[in-house]
């Protein structure tokens, strides 16, 4: 039994990279996706994700499966995508999510065109579901600049991410908020971009919002939040890639589904708002004669 834990890492290369790889991922996208959902951001996140995918299209249409080109032509368009829907919605009538949701069907759209007239199905589907199996030394690289470089960046800004997921208000009167937004927006796509390298365009957003929103059952300080999300993404990477081993499953579902797993079991049991928390406490209350 423990070698059937152990042995997929310790007999093949690409399971250890693609291990690390993905533990590297948790640690930047973990707390990324509190932030988001503290932010209300969950939906523009997933719009981000799929913003990438023109840009890494174009790459891949320039320099065929490069990863630096893919790499710097997803972050280019999601980062463009994030300055022009902020753009609109400050300078038009129109809600900043009504505004990420347009232009993040304008680009999966325009993403997908352009890989079927470059590529094959096989390409496509490279794109929009990643392979975290094929993770290289290049791509490992990578993934780790970017993760350290998300943990630089939310030691730089976390105060102030903290202040307005609280208060929005208050950066908004000291006149920060939009610097901090919009460097926080930039992190995003970095993460989304590492995020394709492993797990695709659709799948990428998944390793920020599963793990973040289970782990807001489990805790309520924002840095035990962060933590324990850390923990999720990191427990769900190495299960995921032990089901898709044995299962014989792609590897990029099976770690979704894994840490989806561990949300629903954080959905039901867990201990700050969780379906059998609030049972408990509504239980308590009748018990004791207070109201609910």
């Amino acid at each position: 039994m423990l070698d059937d834990l152990i042995v997929p890492f310790s007999e093949f290369a690409f399971m250890r990279r693609a291990l690390v790889a993905c533990i590297a991922l948790s640690l930047g996208a973990g707390p990324i996706g509190v932030f988001l959902i503290l932010r209300r951001m969950s939906l523009m996140g997933d719009a981000l994700a799929h913003a990438v995918l023109p840009g890494a299209a174009i790459g891949y249409a320039i320099g065929g499966l490069s990863l630096a080109a893919m790499g710097i032509g997803g972050l280019i368009a999601g980062l463009a995508v994030a300055l022009l829907s902020g753009f609109a919605a400050r300078t038009a009538a129109i809600r900043e999510d009504a505004s990420f949701a347009c232009f993040y069907l304008i680009s999966l759209a325009l993403g997908v065109l352009i890989v079927s007239v470059r590529g094959g199905g096989v390409d496509l589907m490279h794109m929009l579901f990643g392979s975290v199996l094929a993770v290289d030394q290049t791509a490992l690289r990578l993934i780790a600049a970017i993760a350290s470089a998300s943990v630089l960046g939310l030691a730089i800004l976390w105060r102030g991410l903290v202040a307005e997921s609280v208060d929005p208000s208050f950066l908004r009167v000291a006149g920060v908020g939009a610097a901090i937004h919009a460097a926080f927006l930039a992190l995003v796509v970095l993460n989304l971009v590492a995020g394709f390298q492993t797990l695709g365009t659709l799948l990428a957003i998944a390793m920020m919002i599963l793990p973040a929103a289970a782990a807001r059952f489990w805790a309520i300080e924002i840095w035990s939040v962060c933590a324990i999300a850390i923990l999720v993404a990191s427990l769900s990477s190495y299960g995921g890639l032990l089901l898709s081993y044995h299962a014989h499953l792609p590897s990029g579902p099976a770690i979704v589904l894994f840490a989806g797993t561990i949300y629903a079991f954080s959905l039901i049991f867990g201990r700050h708002g969780s379906v059998a928390s609030r049972r408990f406490h509504g239980l308590h209350h009748q018990a004791t004669g207070h109201p609910t």
